[in-house]
């Protein structure tokens, strides 16, 4: 049997080189929405009901971050056992959205800073006897010059 990787939630996210988180947008107002949205538009003010799909930029600010030191409930399924705590950034993008995700694996919560640069990566979230699935997360853009331990 061949593994291949998955994306975790189908449609959230593209893969590959260059990954973006896919949302929508309203093509009355021009409201931008993650994830996707259809049926009517979630802003008070229209009354629109059509949406465009779009890729949401990749890079964005760090609006804030704490860490998970407790294991989430289920249906997260932990990468490892014992679990091992792990840091999360929400992220705004130019877009306007905060987007929340886990940080990049090997960066915890000494590496982020609020209003520091973020770009989105995709890495393994979990593996089954199919293959690894994948999700988005969020990792620190080092300036050149700046210290890393990474």
């Amino acid at each position: 049997m061949s593994q291949t990787a998955t994306p975790a939630i189908e449609g959230w996210f593209t893969t590959g080189p260059a990954p973006a988180l896919v949302g929508s947008r309203c093509t009355t107002c021009a409201t931008v929405f993650f994830p996707r949205t259809g049926g009517f538009c979630r802003n008070p003010a229209c009354s629109g009901e059509e949406f465009e799909g779009i890729e949401l930029s990749r890079r964005g600010r760090i609006w804030s971050y704490t860490d998970a030191q407790y294991q989430p409930p289920p249906p997260y399924i932990p990468a490892t056992d014992p679990y091992v705590p792990f840091a999360l950034a929400a992220v705004e993008l130019p877009e306007g959205l905060v987007v929340l995700g886990q940080v990049a694996g090997g960066y915890g919560v000494a590496d982020l800073e609020v209003g520091a640069e973020a770009e989105l990566v995709v890495e393994t979230l979990y593996t089954d006897d199919t293959g690894d699935r994948t999700i988005w997360r969020w990792k620190p853009v080092i300036e050149m010059g700046q210290e890393a331990d990474q």
